[in-house]
């Protein structure tokens, strides 16, 4: 019973992951700039609400306690990167070949985890596992060619990541959907 609730757990995880993919890819397609604007903006937001809770946290605990918990410059530091989230989110857009290169490691890891699934599906006597290593192959791919950035403009690595977001998104989920039956 509890492997079978951990198995549901780790397929609804998969199925959220699929959806993000899926609305980060289109978003993505539709207005890349709007998109980073809406990620680092919510990101400085979320940032400063900590910093403000640890700000006040910090100052309604006891004095001897509150000296121990570093709560006023963990505070600070999530209030003040927050505010630049909020106000300067244009960084990350014009330092974008360094997220580059962050996004294409990143991927080529998701790109081995999804081949670990994908002989682990083999292994299991799994149908259709070759859509695993199909999405694992491909990630790796998008990876690599990422990394390469033979792109001449952002605009087109912004068409490409939305893609390789979509593709990876429908082959995970055709994973999901076939892996279960």
């Amino acid at each position: 019973m509890k492997q079978h609730l951990h198995s549901m757990d780790r397929n609804l995880m998969s199925l959220l992951v699929c959806i993000g993919e899926l609305v980060i890819g289109v978003l993505l397609l539709l207005n890349p700039r709007g998109f980073t604007f809406a990620v680092f903006v919510a990101l400085g937001v979320l940032l400063a609400a900590l910093g403000i809770a640890r700000l006040v946290g910090y100052w309604r605990t006891e004095a001897a306690v509150a000296a121990r918990s570093g709560g006023l410059v963990t505070g600070l530091v999530f209030l003040l990167a927050g505010g630049f989230c909020i106000f300067r989110w244009q960084w990350f857009v014009m330092t974008f070949p360094i997220l580059t290169v962050v996004y294409g490691v990143v991927t080529l890891l998701n790109g081995l985890n999804k081949l670990q699934c994908a002989v682990d599906l083999w292994r299991l006597g799994q149908r259709y596992w070759y859509l695993a290593l199909t999405g694992a192959a491909l990630t790796l791919l998008f990876g690599a060619v990422i990394l390469a950035d033979p792109f001449a403009t952002v605009a087109l690595l912004w068409k490409f990541v939305a893609i390789a977001f979509l593709v990876e998104a429908v082959l995970d989920l055709a994973t999901l959907l076939f892996s279960r039956r």
